[in-house]
């Protein structure tokens, strides 16, 4: 069976507060996943590198195959991404969630962020 997601080693930092601390996933294809834990645990920052949303300081990943740091628009054309709620994070600001979409349809960074500006 493959495995449809691989990380090894996934930090991630924000201003010194450590989101992820050498995260290590493997999930076989045909699994269903759900990622559990306190407020603070690293969900979102592990769904946002798996989703090309976010780098990681350090550490590798492949989804589908394929190296989310070396072809994050490989990536994205295999996967989707629905949040629970109709916002992508409800603890983002509409301007940071209208952001976030428009990376998710392959913007660079700066032209997401001038779209959500003009839509807002």
């Amino acid at each position: 069976m493959t495995d449809m997601i691989k990380a090894h080693g996934l930090v991630k930092k924000y201003k010194g507060v450590t989101a992820l601390d050498g995260l290590d996933l493997v999930v076989p294809e045909g699994t269903v996943l759900g990622l559990l834990g306190p407020n603070g645990a690293g969900k979102t920052t592990a769904v946002r590198i798996l989703t090309t949303l976010l780098a990681p300081d350090s550490g590798t990943v492949e989804v589908a195959g394929v190296d989310v740091l070396k072809d994050p628009t490989g990536v994205r054309s295999k996967i989707g991404l629905s949040g629970q709620y109709a916002a992508v994070d409800e603890h983002l600001t509409g301007y940071e969630n209208l952001e976030m979409v428009g990376r998710l349809y392959g913007f660079p960074k700066s032209k997401a962020k001038a779209r959500a500006r003009e839509l807002l």
